[in-house]
């Protein structure tokens, strides 16, 4: 809402290496080995096991550019099984009079080969895995033992590259994280003129070990490889963690977790199920160890890293083989990609994902340079191809098609919109508040941390205590063993150069199970109470202020067996002698002081004609007070929230799952048809492709009764945790036998009421909406509104005559001037003989928090005169 952008800048950087000798000859060899094999496919006559055959190539073809780990392991396993395969079909035909192979496994056609583009990373790992292994276009025996031998040969090459150790690919990578983790790296190719991410103006990287850094690959046989290169280069293991589609999802939270805030990650290294509904701002690097024939892969990639809440220019590496033919297609394509970047801005990664060239996915070209890319013409062609695709005006539709102000707000909504949020900022508990309490609580459970930057801490130790009860009670990001840096103030969460800190804040893991185990052990206190005087009230009726905490649940269970609380707030119910309840929005008590040394105790205050109405009756009015008049509230915005959200999530759901069940019950029955007709697959049955339906038709129930079970949102009766009575100091003065300080006009609620009106007129002349606020004790008095645009102004009346001393303003009122110091006005009234006044308005007069204890501050009012200035 206030014109900044919500993200900063990227850039991408293309990482040409060159392959050795031994590389060259085995991408050639593995290359011509594909084109043959692509041929005698096309020769089968048969689209749907040409199509089968070429998906299988085109993974051989990828995981050649991956790492000799993946290619050797790829053509091992492609051998072991067609051997075997060759072994059962020579004892299904011996004494047979033809050596015909028949075809077997699972078959794709040109629509299927699409599903698999956009599939879960697990549905296309197992895809891959099967098809890779059987898939041949071997159509007689002997074309089957000649396709094993050149396996045979194929995998000793690879074999020997593998002992070899060339691996120039991972020398690139070795040398940028060098560059990246530390200072010495800045003399190498950071600074040559000739790397593109040294050139325009978005400086590089500043190189430090305190970076973190993300790796994608495509496939686990080069994860697991990298694991092991990475972690000794490092020299620590624990200096990186990894995500696959292999892990469940509570693993892949916790790999998160780790990554995102303990100190001793550096590296995360991820296949693409980390492109798939995981955040990992903290990071700002990125390099693509291998890159997607998919564009929308790249896209979900870098989105990664680039998302709300990220501080530093997002950098990302792509490397890309040299003298290879998808390389140089892929080259061009990043070229391309980088011109428009410098014409368009960032905004173009968001439309990688709907490219098209000339009508064809990136795939296809890519297969087309493989097979074809020794021909000049077709050179040429697929460089027409991407450049066509990649030319300034159609990214420049496709990005407006995707902005995000085509699904703007209408003007009044925003408005609305803006003056809540306006309105939360200004009340919102300070930060301060939560510190000093997190700080002094997380020690006394046993915590370890100390501050490493101003208000921004390291955390060396969570006591099991605390992670075990927030499995008790947690049911979103999991409680950390350690964390780098932890931060209470949003504006401290990423300063550039520093790391990221956990955000703790109320409904941060951390925060909840120390509040949690903090009110378990002291609970007792609260309901003993306590007595607090207020020093602005000079009348001698004191008043009875409970505390309640009020929780909305859904029926969702924890671990424990409890329902889940989804929302849990503390109400602040006063009541005195003349009248009914009334509930205050605010901490009411932070304006109040503690009886001081020499003043009446609680047993003498007890006694007086003034408390005898204080009985343990007013409980259960206060509780009744919540439950008629604030406890309604909070459950329509609870419910509002949550109906909306549920909503969104059940249609989301159903559609993936639907998709999913969907391309199961149909590949089922296809292979019951081929089952059927005498073609078994080897590794899918149609019985497995129906459980696989059946499973996600199970889940798609399980998770939309969760979601039902989300929706129905219930209130808990409030509970009162303790109370407090409040005395007027002109009680406190009274029973000294003293009267109260002599007020002056201005202290009276007359003159306070008339300084409050005249600065309301003021703020009508001006232009503005002025409502009175004072009886809400919100902080301040008027709320004023700026006309058409959804902006509030808060201004905290003080009224004096001419010539007075101080200016007493509360803790609450300096803490909410801390909140909007932009929008904060204190008004000063400055009443002059006969009926006549000034009006001074001081914008952000106070510049810290008052210390803990304290509950007003006096100021200097000539002070505050000389700093303030014309309304306006």
């Amino acid at each position: 809402f206030d014109g900044r952008p919500l993200f900063p800048e990227r850039i991408a950087y293309t990482v040409p290496y060159k392959l050795s000798d031994a590389e060259a000859r085995l991408y050639r060899e593995v290359t011509e080995y594909v084109r043959e094999e692509f041929n005698r496919a096309e020769d089968l006559q048969n689209d749907k096991r040409a199509g089968t055959v070429g998906f299988a190539l085109t993974i051989l073809q990828r995981r050649l550019a991956s790492s000799p780990e993946a290619i050797y392991q790829s053509l091992r396993r492609r051998r072991e099984r067609l051997e075997k395969r060759l072994r059962e079909l020579e004892l299904l035909q011996r004494g047979a009079a033809t050596s015909a192979l028949t075809t077997s496994g699972k078959m794709l056609d040109a629509e299927d080969l699409e599903d698999l583009e956009e599939a879960p990373e697990g549905e296309v790992a197992t895809a891959e895995e099967e098809i890779l292994d059987q898939a041949t276009a071997a159509a007689t025996l002997d074309e089957l033992k000649k396709e094993i031998a050149t396996l045979l040969r194929l995998e000793a090459l690879a074999a020997e590259v593998r002992r070899a150790g060339q691996d120039t690919k991972w020398r690139e990578l070795a040398h940028l994280l060098g560059e990246i983790f530390t200072p010495a790296g800045v003399g190498g190719r950071l600074q040559e003129e000739a790397v593109p991410y040294g050139a325009g103006p978005i400086a590089p990287p500043t190189p430090s070990p305190r970076q973190k850094l993300v790796v994608f690959t495509e496939h686990r046989d080069t994860l697991n490889y990298l694991e092991g290169r990475i972690g000794s280069l490092l020299g620590r293991p624990q200096a990186l963690v990894l995500i696959h589609g292999g892990m469940g999802r509570e693993e892949r939270r916790k790999a998160q977790e780790r990554f995102l805030h303990d100190p001793e990650v550096q590296v995360l290294l991820a296949t693409d199920a980390a492109g798939e509904g995981i955040n990992l701002q903290r990071a700002h690097l990125m390099v693509n160890y291998d890159l997607p024939w998919n564009p929308n892969r790249l896209e979900q990639r870098f989105g990664r890293i680039h998302r709300i809440g990220q501080t530093e220019v997002c950098h990302l590496w792509n490397l890309v083989a040299e003298e290879t033919r998808e390389g140089d297609v892929y080259r061009r394509l990043l070229e391309k990609i980088e011109e428009a970047r410098r014409a368009l801005g960032g905004r173009v990664f968001d439309v990688l994902g709907k490219l098209q060239f000339e009508g064809r996915p990136l795939r296809e070209l890519l297969i087309e340079a493989v097979r074809y890319g020794d021909r000049p013409e077709v050179r040429a062609r697929l460089t027409r191809a991407i450049e066509n695709g990649v030319d300034r005006p159609q990214l420049q539709a496709l990005i407006e098609e995707h902005a995000l102000a085509h699904d703007a707000m209408d003007a009044s909504r925003v408005a609305r919109v803006r003056e809540e949020m306006e309105r939360a900022e200004a009340r919102r508990l300070q930060p301060h508040y939560i510190e000093s309490f997190f700080l002094e609580a997380f020690r006394r459970l046993g915590g370890t941390l100390r501050q490493r930057e101003p208000r921004r801490y390291e955390i060396t130790n969570v006591p099991a205590t605390v992670r075990n009860r927030d499995r008790q009670i947690g049911a979103g990001e999991p409680v950390l063993a350690r964390y780098e840096r932890i931060a209470f103030e949003k504006e401290l969460i990423a300063p550039p150069g520093q790391p990221l800190a956990a955000f703790v804040c109320p409904g941060h893991p951390l925060l909840d199970a120390v509040l949690d185990l903090t009110l378990e052990r002291h609970r007792d206190l609260l309901k003993r109470g306590t007595v607090l005087v207020d020093e602005r009230d000079m009348g001698e009726a004191p008043r009875v202020l409970f505390f309640l905490e009020h929780a909305i649940q859904d029926a969702s269970t924890l671990p424990s067996g409890e329902r889940r609380s989804i929302s849990r707030r503390m109400l602040y119910v006063e009541t005195d002698a003349a009248g009914p309840a009334r509930h205050l929005n605010y901490a009411p008590y932070l304006d109040y002081r503690p009886c001081a040394e020499g003043e009446p105790g609680v047993g003498e205050l007890l006694a007086r004609t003034e408390c005898a109405w204080i009985t343990r009756a007013l409980e259960q009015q206060a509780q009744a007070h919540a439950i008629q008049h604030v406890v309604p509230e909070h459950v329509l915005e609870v419910r509002k929230r949550r109906v909306e959200w549920i909503d969104k999530a059940r249609a989301a759901v159903k559609d993936r799952l639907t998709k999913e069940i969907t391309y199961w019950d149909f590949c089922a029955a296809q292979l019951k048809a081929q089952e059927e007709a005498g073609r078994a697959g080897a590794r899918l049955n149609s019985q497995e492709a129906r459980r696989r339906a059946d499973d996600l038709q199970a889940r798609l129930q399980k998770r939309l009764a969760e979601l039902d079970r989300e929706a129905q949102v219930s209130a808990l009766p409030p509970v009162v945790l303790g109370g407090l009575v409040v005395l007027p100091a002109g009680l406190i003065a009274a029973m000294a036998g003293r009267l109260p300080a002599a007020a002056t006009t201005s202290d009276t609620a007359a003159a306070a009421a008339r300084a409050r009106a005249i600065v309301m007129d003021v703020e009508r002349r001006l232009g503005f909406e002025p409502v009175d606020r004072e009886a809400d004790k919100l902080g301040y008095d008027i709320e004023s509104r700026v006309p058409g645009t959804g902006k509030l102004r808060f201004l905290e009346v003080k009224g004096r005559i001419s010539g007075a001393n101080t200016v007493t303003v509360t803790k609450n009122e300096i803490l909410t001037s801390l909140n909007k110091p932009d929008e904060f006005i204190l008004a000063l009234v400055e009443f002059l003989e006969g009926d006549g006044h000034r009006v001074h308005y001081v914008r952000r007069p106070f510049r810290r928090e008052p210390d803990f204890g304290v509950t007003s501050v006096n100021y200097d009012f000539s002070e505050l005169l000389l700093r303030a200035g014309e309304p306006r």
